[in-house]
This record gives C-alpha cells, structure tokens and sequence, in this order.
C-alpha cells in the first residue's frame, strides 16, 4: 500500500475536517485556531484603544480616528498572511498569546508608512500592558463560542425544531397507535408526537440563549496588583468591568488567574441536553421508519442504501445524527467536568481542553444537519398507522373503564370492577371492533354513554392531541 505520508493534499486526520467538512466548516471561523488568534488580536487592540481613551496611562497621547481605523483594521484584514505570520512569531516565542503581541507591536512600528506621522509607534509598551495571557485568552474564547453558538449552531438547533413544529402542524390529526413499553397503548397523533419533541428541544435553545459569557480582566491572579502600583489613582474594578461589557460580554470580578468556566459548564451541559432530546428524536424516527409509520423519500434522501440488497434504503441521516450525537455529548461532559477545576491559582489543563470545544460543536452540528436532512425525506404513512389502529381495537379497554368509573361515581349501578372486567376481556387478546361494541352494550351504562363510546374507535380515540400542539411556539 502506498506510504500515506506521501499522498498529496495533505489528508484530514478527523471526519470534521476531512469527509464532512462541508457541514461543518462554518465554525471554523470562530473556533479554528486562527479564528482564537483572530479574537485575542481584537481584544489586544480594544483594550489598548480603551485605556487611551478612557484616559488611564498617565502621559498616554490620544489617538486619532485614523489611528483607531488603523488599529481595528488589524482585526477587519485578518488574513492567510497574519496567520503565517503569528506561526512564524510563535515558532520563535513558543507562546501564542506572545506572538499575537509582537504582531501588534510589529504593526505599530509599520503605521508611518500607512499613516503618516502617527504616535502608534510610541505605543508600543502599551500593547498587553497589564495583561497576563489568560486575561487576553479567557476573552477571546468567550467571544469566539458566543459568536459560534449564536451565528451558527443556534439558527441549526432553531431550525431543525422549527421543522418539527411545521411537520406537528401539518399531521396534528393524523392518528397513530401509541406504544408504551414497546406494546400497543392509547392513541394519538403523529404530530402531537413531533410537538413533544418541538417543546422539549424549544426549552433547551431558550437556556442556550440565555447564556452569560463571562470574562475578567484583572491581571496575573486576579487582584489587579501590578495595576494598582504602576497607575495607583485609577478606579480598576471600573475599568475592568467598563472593558468586559465593551467587549459584550458579562464582567466576572472575582477570579484566579484564569476566569473559573463555571458558564461553558453550564452552556455545554444545555447543549448536551439538546443533544439527547435530538438523539431520542432520531432512535424514534428510525423506529417508526422501521414499522413504516414514515415512509422514507427516495428522491429526497439522495441514499443508494444496501449494496447488496437493491430493495433497501437505509435510514442512514438518523443513524448518522445518532452517532455524532454520542460523540458530542461526550465531549460535552468531559469539557464541562474539565473545565471547572484548575489547581491552585492556575494550570494548564484548560488550554488543551478548550481547543476541542469546536470539535464538540461540530459533532453537534453535524448531527442537526442529518436530522433536518432526514426529516425532510421522509413521508407521514397515514394508510399504515390507520391500518394498526384498526388491528388494535383492545386500546379502547382504558376509555371503556374510565368510563364507567365516572358513571359508577355519577350514580350508576352495575359498574363495579370495571378493570378487572377489562382486563379478562383484552389483555394478552386481540379484539375486534365487534366484540367490543358488544362487550359495552352488555355493561347496562346510561345512554349518553353507551352512545359516545360505541362510536369511539382506534382511530378518534386521539383525545385533545391536536390541540395540545397550541403550546408550543
């Protein structure tokens, strides 16, 4: 076999970033490492503009429109040559937030050229001043995963629970023999069983989009004391809180060196939760697919299913989203358990951790696309479900004894024992619409209710199941 180390493009190590890139690659604008480097020069340059123009470094000159542009710019350009560049830098530093420094101060010392005459030259000790590494990358990570969540995975996880939602609506009347445990139970309606799942993953993205992304600026381990020797009349709480919401973010004033990641924590563990809700969607879907409750759409699936067996088509999006599920979920749990622990005032075990937080989104990502994609392709069999609600005319057993319950309560004689006259009557026996009519006009109960339930059958047997899909937006 040929030695893969010679094969020409360089080949993906990971199926994120090798055969399912396509689904995926939108995060790597925020969650690649140039898109880490990308957020810590953004920080690095707002918070030399801030101090500047907050007046905080005594004897600082202000800086001019153009200095500003010129400084933001270096952000707006980001680029394939800033990114060869800061490998080159870092090659040399051996640390990433450090290269981003002398990048900085690097544009710093080219701005005449640019600009003219310009004091940026002289700024250069101002660039990192009162920063350890952590300040810059506790919040760059924090703006690189709110924009990642917000402008990517949310619109998915919207999406594929607006879908279900639309599917709900459409089939709300559509009947279907439930099955508790495996074994026929009460009916309802195929879209009241997509609104469950609507509901249940609507609760999820309203928690994901509720989350605080925290973020400290306050020095090597958190008590701001090179800050308050070098520039001693300075409010630094204010400042620092001032900087924080610049940045959008929710100021964290009591940390170590690190900001502690208690909020990833918690937004991974809602994340997961979603994730399961989505997993159980997929292993019902493929279990109705298998009793052809949905009837899978060829044209739609784009699948050549089996290759041997021609008469197959694998509902392979839902065992595709069920995987990738897993496996971000996973990953999900070990950053959150990670995450939160740090010894002392500070180590590094969180630096490694959180260059996979794009890894587990992407799964998560991966799985939403196959779900929508599967959804789509799949049609409501409507002949099958009302042919298995027809089949099971023993589910009518729990209206029949509640029934007469409420009559026995009412006034009514004769209804003593009503479960146990049902359960000689139908458990472990297949009943026919026949043998229950009869078995309710043998039980004497007053008119009106004889009346409703000999015209109950499998099929209207559905209760308030269309209207319960009114709760969910």
């Amino acid at each position: 076999m040929q030695d893969m180390a010679q094969m020409q493009p360089p080949i993906a190590l990971g199926a994120l970033d090798g055969r399912y890139r396509g689904a995926v690659a939108p995060l790597t604008n925020y969650f690649s490492e140039a898109g880490l480097n990308r957020a810590r020069v953004y920080v690095e340059v707002e918070w030399l503009i801030y101090l500047l123009d907050n007046n905080v470094l005594p004897g600082a000159p202000s800086l001019t429109d153009p200095e500003r542009d010129y400084l933001r710019a270096l952000t707006r350009d980001f680029n394939s040559g800033t990114i060869a560049e800061l490998a080159k830098t870092e090659a040399v530093t051996r640390h990433d937030v450090k290269a981003v420094e002398y990048y900085i101060k690097n544009r710093l010392e080219a701005a005449p050229a640019v600009l003219g005459e310009t004091s940026l030259p002289s700024l250069h000790e101002v660039v990192h001043i009162f920063c350890t590494s952590e300040d810059i990358n506790n919040l760059a990570y924090a703006l690189v995963i709110q924009a990642g969540i917000q402008n990517v995975w949310l619109p998915a996880a919207r999406a594929l629970k607006n879908d279900l939602l639309t599917r709900a609506r459409e089939n709300a009347d559509v009947p279907m023999l439930s099955r508790t445990h495996g074994q026929p139970a009460t009916p309802s309606t195929i879209g009241k069983e997509l609104a469950v799942f609507a509901y249940r993953l609507g609760r999820q993205i309203k928690r994901v989009e509720n989350t605080e992304y925290l973020g400290k600026i306050n020095g090597a381990t958190g008590t701001f004391g090179a800050h308050i020797v070098a520039v001693p009349g300075a409010n630094w709480f204010e400042i620092s809180r001032g900087f924080v919401q610049h940045l959008g973010l929710t100021w964290n004033p009591v940390t170590t060196q690190i900001e502690s990641h208690d909020w990833q924590a918690e937004l991974y563990a809602d994340i997961a939760r979603y994730n399961r809700i989505a997993h159980n969607f997929a292993t019902d879907a493929w279990t109705y697919i298998s009793l052809d409750y949905f009837h899978q759409n060829l044209a739609a699936q784009g699948s050549t299913g089996s290759s041997t067996m021609p008469h197959k088509v694998n509902p392979i999006r839902f065992e595709n989203a069920e995987a990738n599920l897993e496996i971000s979920s996973a990953l999900l749990d070990t950053l959150g358990a990670t995450l939160v622990t740090s010894r002392m005032q500070r180590d590094l075990t969180d630096s490694t951790t959180q260059r996979n937080i794009g890894v587990a989104i992407g799964h998560s990502l991966l799985a939403l696309d196959n779900l929508q994609r599967g959804l789509a392709g799949i049609d409501i069999n409507a002949e099958k479900m009302a042919a298995d609600l027809d089949g099971n005319w023993e589910v009518l057993g729990e209206a029949v004894q509640q029934a007469m319950r409420a009559a026995s309560i009412a006034g009514a004689s004769g209804m003593e024992d009503p479960y146990e006259r049902l359960k000689e009557l139908t458990r472990g026996n297949r009943v026919t619409g026949d043998q229950m009519r009869e078995f309710i006009k043998g039980l004497n109960m007053p008119s009106d209710v004889e009346e409703r339930l000999l015209a109950l059958t499998p099929a209207t047997y559905v209760g308030l199941a269309a209207d319960v899909i009114n709760y969910v937006d």
